[in-house]
């Protein structure tokens, strides 16, 4: 990835861009990244290509963010943190990575749990992510989401806690009852790890 410039005007060859009022301390920025008005990126944190970090969210040491991914505004980004590629996070998406925090007690790996979001998955303003699991690809946590648990690729989830109340399409529109996307004719099928892609729409 290369260097990261935070001067506004994004000199010295750099292809990442800082706000005046954003803070990038990270070297490890990918070409075409954003990072808005008072967005803090730790050195030690690693963002890939094309994303846009919104306006007031963290991104701490040791979080992973892959290429393309979307942090909206207020976005909180905690160590053990992996987002793979083209993610979205909506606006005050919060992550964890301790089950036990405690201000007078320092905890470190292993005692502190990774997290882990696949590609394309979705999470809507407000969702909480409790550490240690996993979201699978294209998944969809509605906004408010509360996530304790291992989540299904392609499921669509609500509530608190969170709970599978359908599943969507890669394109983001709910199946209906035989898997096919109504909106693009995509086919599905259960696998092992939720859903995953039987047949394209044909082209005519």
């Amino acid at each position: 990835m290369a260097a990261v410039s935070t001067r506004p005007d994004n000199v010295a060859g750099s292809a990442a861009y800082v706000h005046p009022s954003g803070l990038c301390d990270s070297d490890e920025v990918g070409a075409g990244t954003r990072v808005w008005a008072f967005a803090h990126v730790m050195a030690g944190a690693r963002v890939g290509r094309d994303c846009n970090i919104g306006g007031g969210a963290f991104v701490e040491q040791g979080a992973v963010i892959g290429d393309r991914v979307t942090v909206k505004n207020q976005v909180m980004i905690f160590d053990g943190v992996t987002v793979e590629d083209d993610v979205f996070l909506g606006p005050g998406t919060i992550f964890t990575n301790d089950l036990r925090p405690r201000a007078r007690i320092r905890r470190d790996w292993p005692e502190l749990r990774p997290t882990l979001v696949r590609t394309g998955a979705t999470l809507g303003a407000g969702v909480i992510v409790v550490c240690g699991i996993t979201v699978g690809r294209n998944a969809f946590a509605a906004a408010g989401a509360v996530l304790t648990r291992d989540v299904d690729d392609h499921a669509l989830l609500a509530g608190n806690p969170a709970r599978r109340i359908g599943w969507v399409c890669g394109c983001g529109e709910r199946l209906d009852p035989t898997l096919v996307c109504p909106a693009c004719g995509t086919r599905h099928a259960q696998t092992g790890a939720g859903l995953a892609v039987a047949a394209e729409p044909r082209v005519s």
